[in-house]
């Protein structure tokens, strides 16, 4: 288990110039609950089941376990998800100390951009790039769970 500490950013301008990696992600879910949520990602030709779960009292931080999956089972998995699924491309974009990931989402959320930086905890500072615009941590509109 590992404690997952982010932020998100919708995107207002323009990063593609200083992207250095990116990844084809198709996601779905199992479970949609904030208390629970579960995960199947296939990130390029690898596949992971992530769970999530709430820290008490606190917004920024969850507890995240990943265990990886065979792309056989993957597939297979994904026909009891829940209806919906999330594909996008996450640009990997550095900043700093630190990379944001900036998803380009496409299919029912085509135009939506959000970036994502993680932290080693909540009070950490980080670099702001110009072409970062509103902060939407903690607003569940911007879950990739809600989005499906």
């Amino acid at each position: 288990m590992s404690i997952e500490t982010e932020r998100k950013f919708l995107v207002k301008g323009e990063f593609r110039h200083l992207i250095t990696e990116k990844t084809e992600i198709v996601q779905t879910y199992l479970s949609t609950n904030p208390k629970r949520i579960v995960r199947l990602r296939i990130a390029d030709n690898k596949a992971c089941l992530t769970i999530k779960s709430l820290i008490k009292g606190e917004l920024l931080s969850r507890k995240e376990w990943s265990i990886p999956v065979s792309i056989e089972h993957a597939g297979e998995i994904m026909k009891i998800c829940l209806p919906g699924r999330i594909v996008k491309t996450r640009y990997y974009v550095p900043a700093g100390k630190h990379t944001y990931e900036v998803d380009v989402f496409h299919e029912k959320n085509e135009g939506l951009i959000i970036a994502e930086i993680e932290l080693s905890d909540q009070n950490e500072n980080f670099e702001r790039p110009g072409w970062l615009g509103e902060e939407v941590t903690g607003n569940p509109d911007y879950y990739n769970s809600n989005l499906i």
